[in-house]
């Protein structure tokens, strides 16, 4: 059976918040254990998963942008507290940059149709209207990119939808992501630490 697209964005929704709650209990399971608290204990954990820990969360970066059902700021902060710092912000780096090109791809090959199983034709409206000069939108979508806070993953698969060449895409999301995942990563990361030491006291 075929769903519609507020079905789907309904769906979508849902499986955000199961995600979500999967995520706090682990998150408490891991605590209890002490890996959230502890370096030895973290390192010793994660051991058993050397190589297909980094893949494995690679594809869960990459399929948190194509289909958001976990909060962005939590993979970002998952990559660098398991990983570490330089890695952690590779893995991010690498999964995020898969998923903003297949998004891309997908937005142009399926069109607004597809695009609408995402976000709402309201949103879809908030942004589209920023692509009627081409090259102000190539300006705009690489401003958003490199700022914090910006609606990434709803500009690639409007990008997906206007005359923007692949290679100006491409680059854009190269040189542009590396930054605002770097802030989030570390903005999240001291925060996470200063919420352990104050639940610590």
């Amino acid at each position: 059976m075929k769903l519609s697209a507020a079905k789907s964005r309904r769906l979508i929704n849902i499986l955000t918040i199961v995600t979500s709650i999967l995520l706090i209990l682990l998150a408490i399971h891991w605590w209890n254990l002490g890996i959230l608290t502890s370096q030895a204990k973290m390192k010793a954990y994660l051991s058993h998963y050397q190589i297909i820990g980094p893949i494995l969360f690679i594809l869960i970066q990459i399929v948190q942008v194509v289909i958001p059902i976990i909060p962005g700021g939590v993979s970002l902060l998952g990559g660098v507290i398991f990983f570490g710092a330089v890695p952690g912000f590779i893995y991010n780096y690498v999964g995020i940059v898969i998923g903003s090109l297949i998004n891309f791809f997908l937005a142009r090959y399926y069109g607004k149709p597809f695009i609408l199983h995402i976000v709402s034709e309201e949103t879809f409206d908030k942004y589209i209207k920023w692509t009627k000069n081409q090259k102000k939108f190539n300006v705009f979508f690489a401003l958003c990119i490199l700022a914090p806070a910006a609606p990434d993953d709803v500009l690639c698969l409007i990008a997906g939808l206007t005359q923007m060449k692949f290679w100006t895409y491409f680059w854009i999301i190269i040189l542009c992501k590396p930054w605002t995942i770097a802030a989030y990563s570390l903005g999240l990361l001291y925060g996470a630490r200063w919420v352990v030491k104050f639940i610590g006291k």
